[in-house]
């Protein structure tokens, strides 16, 4: 199961990237494994060299008590010491943010996210991924029709 963010390669250049594991509870595992979340509206902030998501909607689960989660709610990202202090420098930075590509499950059964740093792209960029995306889509269709 892999949920991923489209719109954060068409908003963003993607400079590096990066797999952490998510702080979560019981029932959103079991919400993420039934493919019930959404990443397109999150992102990635620090607060107190921690680094966190918010915005990423996890549905509440539909077997869940009154123990369920809040479908909204930050969660805490898990990267190595290096990682956190290489993406907070650049953060740092005028023009960088740290946006969320795709959520997944990993062999071992535990949900992680592919995060990537990122540098928001110009009008004229954005209209030559859409030339690049059509002209993928030309080339598939001409050989399709062969």
């Amino acid at each position: 199961m892999i949920i991923k963010n489209k719109r954060a390669t068409f908003e963003f250049e993607i400079l590096d990237k990066y797999v952490a594991g998510i702080m979560l509870r019981g029932t959103e595992i079991k919400s993420i494994r039934n493919g019930k979340a959404n990443i397109s509206e999150s992102y990635c902030l620090y607060i107190k060299d921690e680094l966190w998501i918010k915005g990423m909607n996890i549905s509440e689960y539909e077997m869940g008590t009154a123990w369920n989660h809040e479908p909204l709610r930050m969660r805490k990202l898990l990267l190595t010491g290096r990682e956190m202090k290489k993406l907070h420098a650049k953060v740092k930075e005028r023009g960088y943010t740290i946006v969320p590509l795709s959520l997944f499950i990993s062999e071992r059964g535990i949900a992680k996210i592919e995060i990537a740093l990122a540098r928001g792209k110009k009008t004229h960029d954005k209209r030559e991924s859409i030339k690049e995306r059509e002209t993928k889509l030309e080339m598939k269709r001409h050989i399709k029709l062969r």
